[in-house]
């Protein structure tokens, strides 16, 4: 099986919590070249800003931020970068960064402290780097000396409250699909995406509304040893995305350390389609799981003058389950949106979160012979930042049929019967907030925190030999 890889760009992500046939809602208690110019932390203190949270600019080096030791004033822009950095001994080279554009006067209103070299105390808030590709947040604790590249220091890990101080942020950023790498993992998936600029890629590319990324498969699976050539198993359709990155922070203090509110998740417009076809084999112990594509992506979102680097993860998936004697040729539509992640507030602490309005088509579906089989098209996706995974979830629409004869049926109220049958659709989601959103400068909790296991289940069609 040869393996493909390429570029596309999501935060999200993720397309999890969603329900069909209505709505629903629940909320639960290159590194090859440096990045370049960093933000500092000068200047008197002014009390809490609003900053806007945007996307990273594309083709060009995004500043890191270095909050000064033993100043309360704000993270501003500084002449300083993360030459390189040594994941095993923390250490890291801080230069320079090249002067922006033409000119190398510094910019006007710079502080003084800009050019400074980096001193203990000191906060680095970067994007990716040489030796950092999830990109750095680090608190410098010794500086070795000078080296021909830069400052050569130890660092210690810290939060994101120590470069956002007592400023407030909330935005949502949509992800760049042509940022996504995606790499197939069976034959017969294929990506395409649509973005800003007329730039399409893919064969599916041309229909796709800008900003969406779409992952189709066609595949075989387990047939019933018994079951007839004309039984083969198969899964085939698509999952189409447009995500985004949610972040909120708010640092004004709730009487106690560390802020007073926090959110990190992804959201944005979910759509489906698949079939399921043929006999599948009886299951064996737990439902056999197919994975068929990994997405990741690492978008730079920036909240005032700081880089924050989000890591999105997801893997699609296939998983049949069967007692190898029912014969379905069903399909299913599915449209809405999502949102997921976890959410801090102070004296309350972490909760998940995930809403969806998601609704799906009439569906024509055909059950033969007696027996049961549930076929699930579905994702495990994670959400975190700087490399540390802070929320998961593993979000699988499914089909389920079980019948005793055979039957030809309709949403729309059609049917032929000759014997007792019924198709159901529906989700399971399940998930956890992870210790590392503790990152946000939040109280550390001791274990993950169960985003519960839900499940939506609506009756597609039926029918009994009675009628």
């Amino acid at each position: 099986m040869r393996t493909l890889a390429r570029s596309l760009l999501l935060p999200g992500l993720t397309a999890l919590a969603l329900t069909a046939t209505g709505c629903a809602s629940t909320s639960h208690d290159r590194a090859a070249e440096p990045a370049a110019p960093a933000p500092l932390s000068p200047s008197a203190d002014i009390g809490s800003q609003q900053l806007d949270v945007a996307a990273a600019p594309q083709g060009e080096p995004t500043p890191a931020a270095v909050a000064r030791g033993g100043s309360k004033g704000r993270t501003e822009k500084s002449a300083l970068k993360v030459a390189s950095y040594d994941a095993a001994t923390g250490r890291a080279v801080i230069a320079k960064a090249p002067p922006e554009g033409p000119s190398r006067a510094p910019s006007p209103g710079r502080p003084a402290e800009a050019d400074k070299p980096v001193a203990a105390g000191d906060v680095i808030a970067s994007a990716p780097a040489p030796g950092a590709p999830n990109g750095l947040l680090a608190k410098v604790t010794e500086v070795v000396g000078t080296t021909d590249r830069g400052t050569e220091v130890k660092t210690a890990s810290t939060t994101l409250a120590a470069v956002l101080n007592d400023d407030k942020a909330d935005g949502k950023v949509p992800v760049d699909p042509s940022t996504v790498v995606v790499e197939p993992l069976m034959k017969g998936v294929t990506f395409s995406w649509a973005k800003g600029d007329g730039l399409k890629f893919g064969p599916e590319g041309a229909k796709l509304p800008l900003g969406n990324l779409r992952l189709d498969v066609n595949s075989s699976v387990d047939t019933a040893p018994d079951a007839p050539a004309s039984a083969g198993a198969s899964v085939s359709g698509f999952v189409q995305l447009a995500p985004q990155v949610e972040f909120q922070y708010d640092g004004t203090r709730g009487g106690g350390s560390g802020p007073r509110g926090a959110f990190l998740g992804m959201s944005g417009d979910w759509s489906s389609q698949w079939k399921l076809q043929g006999r599948a084999a009886a299951s064996t112990g737990a439902p056999k799981r197919i994975p068929f594509a990994t997405l990741h992506s690492s978008p730079v979102i920036q909240v005032g003058p700081v880089p924050v680097v989000v890591n999105l993860d997801l893997t699609c998936y296939i998983q049949v389950e069967a007692d190898g004697k029912v014969t379905l040729d069903v399909q299913q539509d599915v449209k809405g949106d999502f949102k997921v992640g976890g959410s801090y507030a102070f004296g309350r602490g972490w909760t998940p979160v995930s809403t969806s309005n998601v609704k799906s088509t009439p569906v024509r579906a055909t059950v033969t012979a007696a027996g049961k089989v549930k076929g699930a098209l579905g994702a495990e996706a994670s959400v975190g930042l700087y490399g540390a995974v802070g929320v998961t979830g593993d979000f699988a629409p499914y089909l389920r049929g079980e019948a005793d004869a055979k039957a030809t049926a309709s949403s729309d109220g059609k049917a032929s019967v000759s014997g007792a049958w019924a198709l159901y659709g529906g989700f399971d989601l399940s998930g956890q907030l992870q210790l590392q959103l503790s990152l946000f400068g939040t109280p550390a909790f001791e274990r993950g925190i169960p985003l519960g296991t839900l499940n939506r289940e609506w009756a597609l069609a039926s029918g009994d030999t009675a009628r």
